[in-house]
C-alpha cells in the first residue's frame, strides 16, 4: 500500500514540470511527461493488481480487506486523474496562458502538497497496526489528517482563484476554455482523493 501511494505521488507531482511545458508551448515536453506518467500509472496498476491478488478475503490483521481495497481505490485514481490530465493535454497541445500560469501553478502545487500529506499518512500504517491502533499513534495520524483537510480546503480557494482567471480570458481561449476548466477541476480533484485516503483510514481508527 505504501508502495503503491509513492508511485501515485509521483505521477502527481509530474504535474508541474506538464504545466511548465504547457506554459512553453513545448510539444515535445508535453509529450515526454505524459510519457513519464503514463509509465508511473502502470507502474501502480501493477501494484494494484498485486495487491488484489495477494489479499486474502480475511485478514488476520487489524485492517479488513474492504477497506485495503477502497484506499487502495483512491491511491489509484491519483495516477488514473493525472495520467487523464496529461493525456488531453497533448491530444490538444495545450498551451498555458501566461495570465493562467501564477494561479494554475499555486493550484498545482498546493494539491501536491496535500497529495503528499496524503503518502506521509500512509507511511504511518504499518505503525497503526503494530501498535494495535494505540492511542499515541492515533493522535499523530488524526493530527496528520486534520492538516490533509487544511491542505485540501486551500485547494479549493485555489481552484475558485483560478477558475474566475479562467473565465476572465473565455472571450479570447473560446471552446479551448471547456477543457482548461476541465484540467482545473482535475488537477483539484488529486487533493480531493488524497483527502478521502485519509479520511477512510480516519473511520477505520474511530471503529
Amino acid at each position: 500500500m505504501q508502495q503503491h501511494m509513492n508511485v501515485a505521488v509521483l505521477c502527481a507531482r509530474e504535474i508541474l514540470p506538464l504545466l511548465d511545458a504547457m506554459a512553453a508551448g513545448d510539444i515535445e515536453a508535453i509529450r515526454d511527461r505524459r510519457a513519464e506518467i503514463d509509465r508511473l500509472e502502470h507502474e501502480a496498476d501493477q501494484i494494484k493488481h498485486e495487491i488484489r491478488s495477494h489479499t486474502p478475503k480475511r485478514f488476520m490483521m487489524a485492517l479488513d480487506r474492504r477497506t485495503i481495497l477502497e484506499i487502495l481505490d483512491y491511491q489509484d485514481s491519483i495516477a488514473d486523474i493525472t495520467q487523464d490530465i496529461a493525456e488531453l493535454a497533448d491530444q490538444r497541445n495545450m498551451h498555458l496562458p501566461e495570465v493562467m500560469k501564477e494561479p494554475v501553478v499555486s493550484l498545482a502545487r498546493s494539491v501536491v502538497a496535500a497529495c503528499e500529506q496524503g503518502q506521509r499518512i500512509i507511511d504511518e500504517l504499518d505503525e497503526l497496526v503494530e501498535t494495535g491502533f494505540g492511542d499515541v499513534e492515533v493522535r499523530k495520524v488524526d493530527e496528520m489528517i486534520l492538516e490533509l483537510g487544511r491542505l485540501e480546503t486551500e485547494t479549493d480557494r485555489q481552484l475558485d482563484t483560478a477558475a474566475r482567471k479562467l473565465f476572465s480570458i473565455e472571450d479570447e481561449l473560446g471552446i479551448a476554455t471547456i477543457f482548461w476548466h476541465q484540467v482545473l477541476r482535475q488537477i483539484a480533484t488529486l487533493a480531493d482523493l488524497a483527502e478521502r485516503v485519509g479520511n477512510r483510514l480516519r473511520l477505520l481508527m474511530a471503529t
